[in-house]
């Protein structure tokens, strides 16, 4: 047995260490301040979901960073070390439908008041960002997996009228062009190489926000994908797989108004009545959850083990780009893949220093400086490679039992090897181990350091 563990503190990145079958015996690791047991990971048996993939999300900003702010080399970089499949292999990717809070400006593909049959449809706009954002990523990852989904509707289609505020209007004529317009994206996108995927209805359906959004309730969705999307793709011959998302939520409890009001956002009369609608489930391929819907994803995996759950958006930070906030990712991809997620999806891939149309600095794989070009590799960079350079896609999650399972998650990959990736999240070394149960020649043992991510590749 032969291993590759590959280490990363905040001041040593990506440190590789051969390890052989004579440096791996199956011994138990202590704890060296008080000599107790820390377990470490061992294979239960059991087989959990394959997983789809890594990605990020194709924003406005991030192509202007890698084509206004840095030169082509360094472009080429970016491009490679994300999309590459020797590299961070990014397949499973996002790309919004018209503007999203990362977006140049706002904008959508129809702003012409009440034209119901889409005859000023056009995503021209697209053709100087988003499409060769896409494109050229598509030239290191042939492979490449798109989903969609909207932060608002056209406004005309809206109450009030505006990007940034309100709802659909749940008129038969509106709901059809609204139908329309996603058929028309999505073969428009298909005229340019590019398939989409997966169709997520809208970003965030339970947030009101500064930048373009859209509230949706559970009734209305359903009438939607009932009653409009689902039909429309089939009359049309659309083949892109309908998702429930991206659900930010449903929030049982939260506290609002500074923490003296509360808002009661019932689980299961949002998810569950749209999903025992057969009508409107026999449309819906999976659910998507991202921010609160960490909250949420364990009871969809446990009543609906049938659907396919991802989670579609890393929560973005304040723009510190801190080792902190990369161990709290950490916690989330692990949080996601235990409770049945098959894909990862990172939020802004790459940004300059500027902030978006609406105020907010968030952190981002890489950082540009505007002024000197010079390209920053953030610590959650390190985390996201950790995970999708030696998880591949095909691979299964495997059950673990330990005293590390907050901390560690095991994945058998196509090719056989067996890919563990876990932290020490303490300030203190920890000795850890790992062990197969069927097959005890694959064991590891190692002192992790102090808030350390680190993968190990058992052949």
């Amino acid at each position: 047995m032969t291993a590759t563990w590959i280490a990363s503190t905040p001041d040593a990145k990506l440190v590789e260490t051969k390890l052989t079958s004579s440096q791996n015996g199956v011994v138990k690791g202590a704890d060296s301040e008080n000599g107790s047991d820390t377990g470490g990971l061992k294979l239960t048996g059991e087989t959990f979901q394959k997983i789809r993939g890594f990605g990020g999300c194709f924003n406005e900003l991030g192509w202007q960073a890698l084509t206004e702010y840095t030169d082509e080399s360094t472009a080429d970089t970016v491009f490679h070390e994300l999309f590459g499949q020797d590299e961070m292999n990014f397949r499973f990717n996002r790309a919004p439908i018209g503007a999203n809070d990362f977006a140049e400006e706002w904008y959508s593909y129809d702003e012409t008041d009440g034209d119901y049959d889409m005859s000023h449809f056009s995503v021209e706009h697209d053709d100087k960002t988003l499409v060769p954002y896409i494109q050229r990523a598509q030239k290191y990852q042939p492979d490449m997996q798109l989903f969609s989904s909207p932060w608002s509707p056209p406004t005309w289609m809206k109450f009030p009228k505006a990007y940034n505020f309100g709802r659909i209007v749940m008129t038969p004529e509106n709901l059809t062009a609204y139908a329309k317009y996603f058929v028309r994206y999505i073969q428009e996108y298909a005229k340019r190489g590019i398939k989409v995927t997966q169709l997520h209805v809208q970003n965030e359906v339970f947030a009101d926000q500064k930048f373009p959004s859209c509230l949706w309730s559970s009734h209305d969705l359903k009438v939607f994908i009932r009653d409009y999307l689902g039909p429309a793709f089939e009359r049309e011959g659309i083949d892109t797989d309908i998702f429930l998302g991206t659900m930010n939520g449903p929030e049982d409890m939260s506290w609002t108004g500074g923490g003296y009001g509360m808002s009661l956002d019932n689980y299961n009369r949002y998810i569950d009545d749209i999903l025992f609608d057969g009508k409107a489930r026999g449309y819906i391929k999976g659910v998507g959850y991202q921010w609160a819907g960490q909250n949420a994803i364990a009871r969809t995996h446990e009543s609906w083990p049938e659907l396919e759950l991802e989670q579609t958006e890393s929560e973005c930070g304040t723009g510190d780009n801190s080792w902190a906030y990369a161990e709290y990712v950490f916690h989330l991809m692990n949080h996601y893949f235990r409770n049945g997620a098959t894909a990862y999806v990172y939020w802004n891939m790459v940004l300059t220093e500027i902030v978006s149309t609406w105020g907010w600095s968030q952190n981002s794989l890489y950082t540009v400086d505007s002024k000197s070009g010079k390209l920053t590799r953030n610590p959650e960079w390190y985390v996201m490679r950790h995970f999708s350079k030696y998880v591949k896609p095909g691979a299964v999650r495997l059950g673990t039992a330990g005293r590390f399972n907050s901390m560690g998650i095991a994945f058998r990959n196509p090719d056989g090897s067996i890919a563990v990736v876990v932290q020490n999240a303490l300030e203190r070394p920890l000795d850890f181990s790992f062990i197969d149960s069927d097959d005890a020649t694959h064991a590891v043992n190692a002192t992790l350091a102090p808030r350390s991510f680190n993968t190990f590749v058992i052949d």
